[in-house]
């Protein structure tokens, strides 16, 4: 795959390709005119004596102290160095090689005042595949993402660690190994390397695709639960939602009635053939509940496609004029300030814990034989065999741990800087508490699939509506139906691991089209 980097029409696919790894990237020519007219400007005022944050000043609450014009070099080199302070693993290299693309695009931009030549050595080691050693805890998001940026940056000047070819080297023997020189950083370039939000944006980014997703896959494992318990279908009737008009519920509830198309299970229990007036809410409430969570995380993805392509430096460099700063001004401001995206990150958690929440209730009324009508836990043996009285258990333990980790990062805020950076966004905790509830809610909804798979081949031989069938043949043609009791870990993480199959076989059943989300946005 080729991305051309122009700082302003990245895709979030654009991201995901670059984290899986052996795209071409290119910058484009309009980057690069507009790269050299800002470093220019920043090389004018480097020679001259005004004081100018970022350029020959020190940083932060040293901003006022004036650096002279042959320690500007070195200046910048301190920065690097006295900002790698992150700790903890480090980030997975999907979520590194990410944080490598939204850093070069947000350069391209031409407001960072960076070199040509510096950009052009962090497009080569994502191309090349050196990838920097990037702890992932040790950024509050203020100033933007300071410590994992500098780690990214120490690479870049031959210092600091990278991963390559599988080996976790030395910043300078990687470069070396992959025929890449380190760079000499002069005045600012420091700066606008370690100034911006890409920290939490990739981790947050390739977390909101996974959502996505799940939020896909819980319409497919609810609609296969509704056919297992025998629900009624009424309760997605267009006409209802349309009443009430939230997008994301009509768009579900739709989803749905393609899914339970032509059900003979349905058919088996319609009118006077069924005793029931209603269905418990985990299942007569999907629209809304999934609803919901459709419309926060197309609220998540905006805010992600607008920052991947936003100016996130300090102080900005505007080589031309732009509606009320003048030509050849650099000015200082608050874009690397972090909020926007944290708050987003964090409803990305709440909407992927309600998934989840939800889908755990589905699973309690499948295996409850007063709530489901068949029999305890859905062993035919039940007692000798305990079937998956457990699977229930783990999925109760993934939404309790998300419902903790949904505790907002945005609304706390402690001071850093000598008082400086008074308000902090702490994005980067609202980033991998996102990461971890969006994989609680994948392995959750791999449980639902199984036991709903499982309900279905109890009402045999009825056949569920298509899309609902589509998935059972799909999860079928890996995992066997569970007669005995076995160990249940192995299917969940195959069900989990088929993800992609099991949405495509269903939807394609249901003659649902490419999701809303991606249309239009794909290279």
């Amino acid at each position: 795959m080729r991305i051309v980097l122009s700082g302003s029409a990245l895709k979030l696919e654009d991201v995901a390709a670059a984290a899986a790894g052996g795209v071409r990237v290119e910058v484009a020519a309009e980057a690069r005119e507009r790269v050299r007219a800002a470093r220019r400007l920043v090389d004018e005022i480097a020679r001259g004596d005004v004081p100018t944050y970022g350029i020959n000043t020190g940083f932060g609450t040293l901003a006022e102290v004036s650096i002279p014009r042959a320690e500007l070099q070195r200046l910048q080199r301190n920065l690097i160095l006295s900002h790698s302070a992150g700790t903890g693993e480090p980030l997975p290299l999907p979520e590194v090689r990410a944080l490598m693309l939204l850093r070069a695009n947000v350069l391209c931009g031409g407001y960072s005042g960076i070199r040509e030549s510096t950009l052009d050595l962090l497009v080569s080691m994502l191309e090349r595949d050196v990838i920097p050693v990037v702890p992932e805890k040790g950024s509050v998001g203020a100033s933007g993402d300071l410590a994992p940026l500098a780690h990214l940056a120490l690479v870049l000047i031959g210092e600091g660690e990278a991963f390559f070819k599988g080996a976790r080297l030395p910043g300078r023997e990687a470069l070396s190994r992959a025929g890449l020189q380190p760079v000499v950083l002069e005045a600012k370039e420091g700066l606008a390397l370690v100034n911006g939000t890409q920290a939490m944006q990739a981790v947050g980014a390739l977390a909101l695709l996974e959502a996505e997703r799940c939020a896909r896959i819980a319409d497919i494992a609810a609609s296969m639960t509704v056919e297992g318990l025998m629900g009624s279908h009424k309760p997605f009737l267009a006409a209802i939602h349309r009443v009430r008009g939230h997008e994301g519920q009509s768009r579900v509830a739709a989803d749905l009635r393609a899914l339970l198309a032509r059900s003979e299970i349905n058919a088996s229990h319609q009118d006077e053939h069924c005793g029931k007036v209603q269905d418990p809410y985990s299942l007569r409430c999907v629209p809304q509940v999934h609803g919901a969570a459709r419309d926060a995380l197309s609220f998540v993805r905006r805010t992600l496609e607008i920052e991947a392509n936003a100016a996130t430096d300090n102080p900005l460099v505007f080589a031309a004029a732009l509606d009320d700063v003048a030509e050849g001004t650099i000015v200082s401001g608050g874009n690397f300030h972090g909020q926007p995206v944290s708050q987003a990150l964090d409803l990305l958690a709440i909407a992927c814990t309600q998934l989840q929440t939800i889908s755990e209730r589905r699973v309690e009324q499948l295996v409850n034989p007063s709530l489901s009508g068949l029999p305890p836990f859905l062993a035919r043996n039940s007692g000798l065999n305990s079937g998956f009285m457990i699977a229930q258990v783990t999925a109760a333990a993934l939404a309790a741990e998300s419902k903790v980790l949904s505790h907002p990062a945005c609304v706390d805020t402690i001071p850093s800087s000598a008082g400086r950076e008074d308000h902090v966004s702490m994005g980067m905790t609202a980033a991998w508490k996102a990461r971890t509830v969006v994989a609680n809610a994948a392995s959750g909804l791999a449980i639902e699939l199984l036991v709903a798979a499982q309900a279905l081949d109890l009402r045999k031989p009825l056949r569920a509506g298509v899309g609902a069938q589509a998935a059972l043949a799909a999860i079928r043609g890996r995992v066997s139906h569970m007669d005995e009791d076995r160990e249940i870990h192995r299917d969940i993480a195959v069900v989990r691991s088929m993800l992609p199959e099991i949405e495509a076989a269903a939807r394609s059943a249901a003659g649902l089209r490419e999701p809303q989300e991606r249309n239009g946005t794909e290279r």
